[in-house]
Parts: C-alpha cells; structure tokens; sequence
C-alpha cells in the first residue's frame, strides 16, 4: 500500500473534480457494504453448517489457532496483492472475494460464541456500535480533510506489538483481557482514520476496490474486538 508521503506518479481523488470524486466515494462505500453483506451471507451459510462449526472451534485449541493466524495472514495477504498489483477488475474482485471469505471464516468460532452468549440481541447491539464508530472517525476525515498518513507507523508498529501479545498469550496460556481489547479498538479506529484518508492523499479515482478492502478490513478489525468486549463482559 501507497504512503502518502510519496511521491505519485499519478492523480490522487483530492486532486479530481468534484463529480469525480463523489463517484469514486461512492463506489467506494457501495463496495465495503457490499462486501460486508457477502461476509454475513458467508457467515449464516458457515453458521448453518455443523462440519464447519465444529471446524471453527477446534481451530481455538492450543497452538492450532497460532497456525490458523498465520495462514489467514498468508491468504489476506496474497488477496491484498492481487487486488493492489493488478489492473485487471475481475481479478481485483476475486481477490477481494477471496479476502471476505477468509473474514467469514476466521469469524466462525467468534460468531458462534457471541450468539451462544450473547444471542443475536446483543450480537447485533455491537454491530451497531461498530457501524457508527466507523461512521464517526468516516466523518472526522471528511470533515477535517486531514491528512492522517502520519499513523501508518503507529499502526504498524501497534500490529507488531498486537500480533507478539497475542502469540505469547497462546504459547503460554494466558488470556489478554478486556484492556487489550479496548487497545485493540483504538488500533482498529486509527487504521480507519488512515485508511479514509488514503481515499483522498493516496488512490487515484480507479482504484475504488483497493481502497474499499482497506476500509473493510479495518471495520473487520474493529467488530472483531468490540463482539471480545461484549464477551469479556458477560
């Protein structure tokens, strides 16, 4: 993914005119909603199947989530790629597909234990949450037109960390808590704040798929650690 510290050799959206830049906004929310409802599409399908099921939550026991983790980084990964270094749209969206499938299914063992838990009351509770953070820190950019690539080391460097607590936590058994998780939710906001604001200091007006699975994948991160507060609290 492009820095907006460097120099593009092509126009970004906040040099466009101003129908060009509504159009490319616009595709550009139509595809995170899109994408969201193929993920719960995928999801009820997964949730409705009892192989898959019991497929997700044996992926939670001892070091075979440590395994799971890292292929899901390896297939996120590999779509993101394909969706930033190609022109070619069918193949942008099959690598977005292919990034929303691997969402639906790491979710799995999640979802099941929020509407064990929780039930979908209150499951849908934290959805909403999430939707109207994502919203908010949305129109923080929107508004202020700042530009946040200056968070691109912070959130790095916040994922590294994230990502070392979490591999010490299954080595040695130990559970993160409630604190990381609300750390978790501020890393996710500040990706959300970094992401928009590539949409105008960064993509060019083509490149709607790329910026929307940037902007999902952070709202993704953001559901995934507000539904483990709603669970640390029950």
């Amino acid at each position: 993914m492009n820095d907006s510290n460097e120099i593009l050799d092509y126009p970004v959206v906040a040099g466009e005119e101003l129908h060009e830049r509504t159009d490319f906004f616009r595709r550009t929310y139509g595809h995170v909603a899109g994408a969201f409802l193929v993920f719960l599409v995928l999801e009820y399908i997964f949730l409705s199947t009892p192989a898959i099921i019991k497929l997700g939550l044996s992926m939670l026991s001892g070091y075979t989530w440590l395994i799971v983790l890292g292929l899901f980084m390896l297939v996120t990964t590999q779509a993101e790629k394909i969706v930033a270094r190609t022109q070619n749209k069918m193949k942008q969206y099959t690598g977005f597909l292919i990034y929303i499938a691997a969402q639906a299914f790491i979710f799995v063992p999640l979802m099941y234990v929020a509407l064990t838990q929780l039930g979908p009351n209150v499951l849908g509770q934290a959805l909403l949450i999430t939707i109207g953070l994502f919203i908010g820190l949305t129109a923080v950019v929107f508004i202020t037109k700042k530009d946040f690539s200056f968070m691109r080391s912070i959130i790095v460097i916040g994922g590294i960390i994230a990502m070392c607590l979490i591999v010490a936590g299954i080595i040695f058994g130990f559970d993160l808590g409630l604190w990381f998780s609300g750390a978790m939710v501020l890393l996710a906001g500040g990706s959300i704040l970094y992401q928009t604001s590539n949409m105008f200091h960064v993509y060019s007006k083509d490149q709607y798929i790329l910026a929307s699975l940037g902007l999902f994948a952070s709202f993704m991160l953001l559901l995934w650690y507000i539904i483990r507060i709603f669970l640390s609290r029950d």
